[in-house]
């Protein structure tokens, strides 16, 4: 073999042994190696309940997916949303753990049914993330302190009625679904307030599925019993209060009496803005799925989460919420870059925009 020929022989060697190289450092796709474990990527399973509350798709899911992408350059994501159906998010959980899912995050439908679901993981020495609503026996919790939640609504909405000079009348109480253990919460926070106010529950419902249809339904056949005394609306969410006030500005109710919401979702900032909803609730999801996504590395890697208190047992971290007005709209959801002043302030919005100090200039 001539010199010529042997040094490139050596030379294809040589290039060979460095392509190996290259590939087995570059398994990560560019990211740090801190999900690896034993050099396989691990696969952390979200699990969001429903969409008709837009947070979750809007919020939860992108901020989630960017948060696990910061902790775990090379973790997979196993998403699955179950549109309120409790046996449909069983199903895909069980799916998750088929898939090989490490962890499962999962927000529970159904808070007592998401029990069959931890065994289930557990079972199989995959660990649980109670995400936003709280499941016994999970190995970790991330939420915010949901009877704060109830309170601030409820004293926001007191504070507003007091302020408007009406200092007893009845209200109507829409109440979250029946099947999430948050909503329970929300309630006996807002009762523990509203219940000494001076104000009078005139009626009460718990909305199933967080439907704005139902609340709305619900909220039209009301009117005519309670229409004269109403004062004010205690919506837990946003989409409950959006079916609210459909129904009285369609039931002629004017002016509209306060109400509040949660979620903070743009169509309930909007209705802050032009002055059909008295609040909403700001509960900082970058944080929250910051926490989440961290801790669901931390567990599939063997080790703990980072928690803050705990919960019947369970370490958890609990976010404190905010109660936006008009007042504070730019203080709260413009300035985390939630939205921009140009998403809420559209063309429709632009005279309340103005009004309220919100400028796009």
């Amino acid at each position: 073999m001539s010199l010529s020929a042997t040094r490139l022989v050596g030379l294809g060697i040589a290039v060979s042994a460095l392509a190996v190289s290259l590939v087995a450092c570059g398994q990560d796709d560019g990211g740090d190696d801190s999900g690896s474990g034993s050099g396989s990527a691990k696969k952390i399973a979200l699990l969001l309940p429903e969409s008709k509350t837009t947070r979750y798709e809007a919020l939860d899911r992108p901020l989630f997916t960017e948060a696990l992408k910061a902790a775990c350059g090379n973790c997979e994501l196993i998403y699955s949303n179950a549109d309120q159906d409790a046996a449909k998010q069983q199903q895909q959980a069980e799916a998750a753990l088929t898939q090989g899912a490490n962890v499962l995050v999962l927000d529970p439908v159904d808070g007592k049914a998401a029990a069959a679901v931890v065994n289930s993981a557990k079972g199989q020495n995959v660990p649980v993330v109670a995400y936003d609503r709280f499941i016994d026996n999970a190995n970790y919790y991330v939420s915010f302190e949901n009877e704060a939640v109830g309170k601030l609504q409820a004293q926001t909405l007191v504070d507003a009625l007091k302020a408007a000079g009406k200092t007893s009348g009845n209200l109507a109480m829409i109440n979250g679904s029946p099947t999430d253990p948050n909503a329970a919460d929300f309630k006996k926070g807002a009762h523990s307030v509203l219940d000494s106010s001076g104000y009078k529950v005139a009626a009460e419902f718990d909305t199933p599925d967080w439907s704005p249809d139902k609340a709305q339904a619900w909220m039209e056949g009301q009117l005519s019993a309670i229409k004269n005394g109403l004062v004010g609306v205690y919506a837990a969410n946003d989409g409950t209060a959006g079916g609210a006030i459909a129904a009285l500005k369609g039931g002629g109710v004017t002016p509209l009496p306060p109400v509040t919401g949660q979620d903070s979702e743009l169509a309930a900032i909007q209705r802050i803005v032009a002055g059909d909803q008295a609040m909403t609730i700001y509960k900082a999801v970058k944080p929250q799925a910051e926490a989440a996504a961290k801790g669901a590395v931390a567990l599939a890697n063997g080790g703990k989460p980072e928690s803050t208190t705990e919960k019947n047992g369970v370490p958890s971290t609990i976010l404190d919420p905010v109660a936006v007005t008009k007042d504070n709209i730019k203080d709260t959801v413009v300035k985390d870059n939630i939205y921009k002043v140009t998403d809420i302030c559209t063309a429709s919005f632009a005279a309340a925009c103005s009004a309220a100090g919100l400028s796009t200039n």
